[in-house]
């Protein structure tokens, strides 16, 4: 009998080989002009058993930058460097999905066009420090408040980057409204202060997030469009007081367009009514609240062993997983998950920057 993991599943467009998901992985790695090297031709190419890769978060623009050494989607060197990456993957028979990023006010002047303050829905720090471009830290910086003009300058750079992306050979996109980043920015009550029609209610603060989607809309099909969400994360952002009828009402709209599939990553040990620590339960997880209004594929992440895994998929919460920090250190982490093998050791130091050390150089499984 087959595992549930390596069945196949039709994700949008696509059929996917498995339910094994590569998660974005900020690596850090990328040239000096924000282009992928050489390098991640080979880290890419290796993980292409994955049922889908979703490629490491990527800058739509200078202005959406905020670590050392990202990859960004907005220059023909860019464009070229990603052509070389999806054609391996596709030599490689997989799939792999491009995620489209603008981190707002989680960046520092060093980063921005005429070393400007960070942008954002309000001009209210970030809790946190930021990566400078030497790896130091610092506290955030208390970010400029965008003009409305200014927003519709955003809605068109992610247009363009979405023809980019198509350009360069993916199959399709993910929009990241996730991790604390300008689109959760906007959504959420603590990080929104506006009093324009992009702040106050939630209809309001959602704009933003759906006028990137009806944009994108012109560039590519629903159904290689995909949208992730972190409806309980606290890192980079304050606790937010009432995240359900926020994220209610986004997948709720959302659910309207049939996406590809949606990316929901889970707090799984954080009980989001009171902040206590709970024992993982997956009848608990935001996946398992949305399933009776949401019917178009949902991808999960946050931390999953193979046996949650499989708990949320048999339970009809999830039709695949996503997985992270294995995929850094176990470039063949599908077959192995099917297969009751265990995944390497992961090297926490070398995550981020550097070369081929802790990036191309973990073992595949002997046979």
């Amino acid at each position: 009998m087959s595992n549930i993991l390596e069945t196949p599943i039709q994700i949008g467009a696509y059929t996917l080989r498995n339910k094994v998901v590569m998660a974005p992985l900020t690596r850090m790695r990328s040239t000096g002009n924000f282009a992928q090297p050489e390098l991640a031709v080979e880290y890419y190419g290796q993980r292409a058993g994955a049922g889908l890769i979703i490629a490491e978060a990527t800058q739509i623009s200078q202005q959406g930058q905020g670590y050392p050494n990202t990859p960004g989607i907005y220059t023909d060197e860019q464009i070229e460097a990603y052509k070389k990456i999806t054609d391996k993957v596709h030599e490689e028979g997989g799939t792999i999905f491009l995620q489209l990023w603008h981190v707002g006010r989680l960046s520092f002047k060093d980063y921005q066009p005429n070393n400007s303050l960070p942008v954002a829905p309000s001009a209210l720090a970030a809790p946190g420090h930021a990566y400078l471009p030497d790896f130091s830290r610092a506290d955030y910086e208390t970010p400029r408040e965008l003009t409305v003009a200014e927003i519709k300058e955003i809605v068109e750079d992610y247009r363009q980057a979405a023809i980019n992306a198509k350009e360069a050979g993916f199959d399709g996109v993910e929009i990241h409204a996730a991790n604390a980043y300008l689109l959760e920015q906007f959504l959420k009550t603590v990080s929104n202060q506006r009093t324009d029609e992009y702040g106050g209610a939630v209809e309001n603060r959602a704009r933003l997030l759906f006028e990137v989607l009806d944009t994108i809309l012109t560039v590519w099909d629903n159904s290689k469009i995909a949208l992730r969400i972190s409806p309980f994360n606290v890192s980079g952002i304050a606790p937010e007081p009432d995240p359900y009828s926020i994220y209610d009402y986004v997948v709720k709209r959302l659910a309207d367009y049939k996406l590809a599939y949606l990316h929901v990553i889970e707090n799984k040990e954080i009980d989001p009514g009171n902040g206590a620590t709970v024992t993982f339960d997956t009848d608990k997880l935001y996946i398992k609240h949305i399933s009776d209004f949401y019917t178009s594929p949902v991808i999960v992440a946050g931390g999953f062993d193979k046996d949650k895994a499989e708990t949320v998929i048999e339970k009809g919460y999830a039709s695949a997983v996503a997985f992270g920090k294995n995929y850094i250190s176990t470039p063949d982490l599908a077959y192995r998950l099917v297969n009751d093998l265990e995944p390497n050791a992961f090297d926490r130091a070398t995550f981020y920057g550097g070369g081929a050390k802790g990036y191309t150089d973990y073992p595949f499984y002997k046979v």
